[in-house]
């Protein structure tokens, strides 16, 4: 990379409802180039789509209602976030959900913010093909081939605060493969698979800001190639974590 990498957050985006098309709009506001990498909050994304739900329409089963009183919420949004997981990692003192796709996430990701009251936001089910769509609608627009994220807000392990993961990506390997290289004294690298789709969506999240900034994408410039692959979640056999939170470690 002989240029300097530059971060533009996405200004002047109004409210996003259902049959928007969020690509069209980034697209109004700010001019992309080749090669440039546009990262998109899954909220809108999902606004866009119609992934919400009024809770008003949920009727809790008795799980729900079980987990609800367990962890001191409302039941029919418990239940979104049951009918959102695959399979449920930890019950309390919150939920840890998989969702389809992979990701595991508190309360599966379904979001009560950034939306009207009474109402949740889910994740895309299939981020990936979000991605892709992203892609190739700004590529119908413009003629341009840049790389897209669909980004969401994750908790840690072991540390506070929330930082941004992908969930979604096209147009770039998710891991930038670094095994077999070798370091500043000739040693070789065994291990180091840097995760760089979640290194520019947790930099895109402290521009788009966590409260009413209304930075909902931001596009990176001069990011460069990188070789890798895409396995970016563990196996179940590789996650020793959710063995251990799954009561399978022996």
């Amino acid at each position: 990379m002989t240029n300097p990498i530059q971060v533009m957050g996405v200004r002047g985006l109004p409210l996003i409802h259902a049959g928007d098309d969020v690509a069209a709009l980034i697209c109004e506001r700010i001019p992309v180039e080749e090669g440039d990498i546009l990262c998109i909050a899954s909220t809108i994304y999902s606004k866009s789509k119609g992934y919400t739900k009024s809770l008003a329409s949920i009727t809790p089963t008795e799980r729900a209602v079980r987990l609800g009183g367990m962890n001191g919420e409302d039941p029919r949004f418990v239940q979104a976030v049951l009918d959102a997981s695959a399979d449920i990692i930890m019950e309390q003192p919150f939920i840890l959900s998989e969702l389809p796709f992979g990701h595991i996430g508190v309360r599966a990701g379904v979001d009560q913010s950034n939306i009207e009251d009474g109402m949740v936001i889910f994740l895309p089910p299939e981020p990936m093909k979000a991605a892709d769509g992203v892609r190739e609608r700004i590529l119908e627009l413009t003629g341009k081939n840049v790389g897209a994220i669909i980004t969401d807000t994750c908790g840690r392990s072991f540390r506070r605060g929330q930082t941004g993961n992908a969930i979604g990506w096209s147009g770039m390997t998710a891991i930038r493969d670094f095994r077999g290289d070798t370091d500043l004294f000739g040693h070789v690298l065994k291990i180091t698979e840097e995760a760089v789709v979640d290194e520019i969506a947790g930099f895109s999240n402290f521009v788009m800001g966590e409260s009413n900034n209304g930075v909902p994408a931001v596009i990176f410039r001069n990011c460069g190639t990188w070789t890798g692959h895409d396995n970016l979640y563990f196996s179940g056999e590789e996650d020793i974590t959710r063995r251990v939170l799954k009561k399978e470690w022996s």
